[in-house]
């Protein structure tokens, strides 16, 4: 009896200790199959993308309001994974001298949440010197404008 109280209690002592990932067994089964012992989880940061829908397209011209101020507009459809913040920022080429702006919904910036949106950019050039361009010119490169945007 002794004997066979102490076989029961090694062998709760052996199922106790045997931790998790570990293979308790004496015998492999009758053909070498893979047998699983453990899980490893899989982790990652996820990194920010804004994605500019259509870029090669867009373009602003300019139209005349008075006799040296011009002004044209482009809607610009954004795709984020994040909410942002969309800002613009504009570059005279010389071609057409004069004060140059631009705005973004109207204002310095504008924000847009996941998944996306659309923005209007407008760009303002004023107190135009047109003696520097011949009368007749199509569509003159006068400046760039830098769209930038930041995650908020």
């Amino acid at each position: 009896m002794k004997k066979v109280l102490f076989a029961v209690a090694a062998v709760a002592l052996l199922a106790v200790t045997a931790g998790a990932g570990e293979i308790k067994i004496h015998e492999w089964p009758c053909q070498f199959v893979p047998q699983e012992v453990t899980t490893i989880p899989v982790v990652m940061d996820v990194g920010y993308w804004i994605k500019v829908k259509d870029q090669d397209k867009l373009r602003i011209k300019l139209t005349q309001k008075t006799i040296h101020s011009y002004e044209g507009c482009v809607d610009v459809v954004i795709e984020t994974n994040t909410n942002i913040t969309v800002s613009a920022k504009i570059t005279s080429t010389g071609a057409v001298p004069g004060d140059y702006s631009v705005k973004v919904n109207g204002g310095g910036s504008a924000p847009v949440d996941a998944p996306g949106g659309t923005v209007t950019i407008c760009a303002y050039l004023e107190k135009a010197d047109l003696s520097k361009t011949p009368g007749g010119s199509k569509d003159v490169h006068v400046a760039t404008v830098k769209v930038m945007v930041v995650p908020r």
